[in-house]
């Protein structure tokens, strides 16, 4: 299923949802997180599997100080013909600051996965990614690159606009409304197939023969627009993100729908909650 990067994003989502919630401040020594979050439609950029995959993602997170964090998850996954499963576990580590004016975040992804998962990513070794976002009270600008570790290489750039709506409430809690729309870009790999005419004398051309090669194109993946809410009172989080996402450049094989990209434009949710100890 293609469900590659969902995960690790689904996790980074929420943090960067809290972050807005709660300056550098609030974590200022060490400190321990659980968190338990659930993802309605598992997706890559808007590309699925025939099946509605949903996944449930229990995380555990230690703060070092207040910049530097390192996170796991098991993964669940959840569909009509498989079941509920356990796919494997990704680990995440990553730096992370705002100071009112801009923010950034750097991180690692290590998926661990079982031999036998079914999932598309269980073929990634490792993921980088870096991203700015430039904070005004008008409108954030976010920019971010990631590189993708597998068998082969794969680039990615991310570009975005939101607007942050903060309220303070008189019991202490604070309600955060994040409106966003992105738009995600990478290297897509895809082997193509054709003929040309072999060598021979230049009166008698040689026979057609058939040639594959493999092309890495650059293309737009997906655009979102997401509503991501969090409502923090005291050490509880309760986190939700609607989303809608429109699939960029799908890969069709002729003649083979079974080695082709199924995507969609598609509503999906994430919900969690997270407590601070």
């Amino acid at each position: 299923m293609k469900t590659f990067y969902v995960i690790a994003m689904t996790m980074l989502c929420c943090f960067s949802m809290a972050a807005h919630a709660q300056p550098d401040s609030a974590v200022s020594k060490f400190s321990f997180k659980l968190g338990t979050y659930y993802n309605s439609h598992l997706n890559y950029y808007g590309r699925t599997d025939s099946l509605r995959t949903s996944g449930i993602f229990p995380m555990a997170e230690i703060w070092l100080n207040n910049k530097f964090y390192i996170n796991a998850a098991p993964v669940f996954t959840y569909n009509n013909g498989a079941g509920f499963q356990y796919a494997g576990a990704v680990a995440t580590a990553g730096y992370a600051y705002n100071n009112g004016k801009s923010a950034a975040h750097i991180y690692f992804v290590k998926p661990i996965y079982k031999d036998n998962s079914q999932l598309v990513q269980s073929a990634l070794k490792g993921q980088a990614a870096a991203n700015f976002t430039w904070l005004t009270k008008v409108i954030n600008i976010t920019g971010g690159a990631d590189v993708k570790f597998s068998g082969n290489t794969d680039y990615g750039a991310t570009a975005g606009l939101d607007h942050i709506f903060k309220k303070q409430m008189r019991n202490s809690s604070v309600l955060v409304i994040n409106p966003s729309a992105y738009l995600y870009a990478g290297t897509q790999q895809l082997t193509r197939t054709y003929y040309e005419k072999a060598n021979g004398l230049p009166l008698f051309p040689g026979p057609d023969r058939l040639v594959t090669d493999k092309v890495k194109k650059f293309n737009i993946l997906s655009y979102e627009l997401s509503v991501p809410i969090i409502y923090s009172k005291g050490k509880w989080m309760l986190l939700a993100s609607p989303a809608y996402v429109v699939p960029q450049n799908l890969i069709e094989v002729e003649n083979r729908p079974d080695l082709s990209e199924r995507g969609k434009k598609m509503f999906y949710i994430t919900v969690g909650s997270k407590i601070t100890f």
